[in-house]
C-alpha cells in the first residue's frame, strides 16, 4: 500500500460489528431457526462491511490501479477517501455530510426503528397464538425482513465494497425465501385467517395508509 493507511484497525472492526449485531439481536430476540438464520445473514454482511471499512480495504486494493490512474494524487487508503461513492460522484468536502451519507444514516436509523417495532409486534402475536396484523404488519407482511434490507442498503450507500455489493442481492433472496417459508408455516397454522391477511396486505412495499373498515 502506498502512503499512510487508516486500516488494520481490527479492534474497531470487532467492536463495531459486535455493536450492530448486538442491536439486531436485542431487537429481534431470536427464538426460532428462521430468526437465527435472518440474524446470521445480517451478521455476515455487517462483518464483511466493517472488515473493509477499518480492517483490510480489499475493494480499494483490487481497484487501486484504476483508481490511481483516474484520480492521481488521491490516497484512497485514507479512511476519508475510502468513501468511494463520494469521490466517484464528484462530491466536495467532508464525505460524512454529502447527500448519500445523510441518506444512508436516515435509512440505517429507520431500519433499526422498523426492526424493533416489527419484531416486538410479531413476538406478542406469537405468544398470543395469533396472526400479527397490527402496527407495521397492517401495512406489509414482512416488515422484519424489510428492516434488514433497508439497513443493508443504507450501509451500501455509505461504504460500498465488492463483497457487500455481491452479498446484498443474495441476502435479499435469502430473506424472500425465509419470508415464503414463514408464510407456508403460517398457512398451515392459521389457514383461512392467514389467507385473508395475505390477500388484504402487501408483502414488501408498505402501504402508506392503513385500510379502514369502510375501505374493505
Amino acid at each position: 500500500m502506498n502512503g499512510e493507511s487508516d486500516y488494520g484497525l481490527w479492534t474497531i472492526v470487532i467492536l463495531h460489528s459486535a455493536i450492530f449485531i448486538f442491536f439486531a439481536f436485542s431487537f429481534i430476540k431470536p427464538k426460532t431457526s428462521i430468526d437465527w438464520r435472518s440474524l446470521g445473514a445480517f451478521s455476515a454482511f455487517i462483518v464483511a462491511l466493517f472488515t473493509e471499512m477499518y480492517g483490510f480495504p480489499l475493494t480499494i486494493y483490487l481497484l487501486s490501479g484504476w483508481l490511481t490512474e483516474r484520480y492521481p494524487g488521491i490516497n484512497f487508503y485514507s479512511h476519508e477517501k475510502g468513501h468511494l461513492l463520494h469521490t466517484l460522484l464528484g462530491f466536495e468536502g467532508n464525505a460524512h455530510f454529502d447527500p448519500l451519507h445523510i441518506a444512508s444514516n436516515v435509512l440505517i436509523v429507520s431500519g433499526f426503528i422498523l426492526m424493533a417495532s416489527a419484531w416486538s409486534q410479531l413476538h406478542r402475536a406469537q405468544q398470543a397464538g395469533n396472526v400479527a396484523t397490527t402496527g407495521w404488519y397492517a401495512r406489509c407482511r414482512h416488515p422484519q425482513y424489510l428492516a434488514f434490507i433497508v439497513i443493508m442498503f443504507g450501509f451500501l450507500l455509505q461504504w460500498p465494497t465488492i463483497p457487500t455489493v455481491v452479498m446484498f442481492p443474495i441476502l435479499v433472496v435469502v430473506y424472500v425465501r425465509l419470508a415464503k417459508r414463514e408464510e407456508q408455516q403460517a398457512l398451515l397454522q392459521f389457514g383461512e385467517q392467514y389467507r385473508a391477511y395475505v390477500s388484504d396486505t402487501p408483502a414488501w412495499f408498505p402501504r402508506l395508509f392503513k385500510k379502514t373498515s369502510e375501505d374493505a
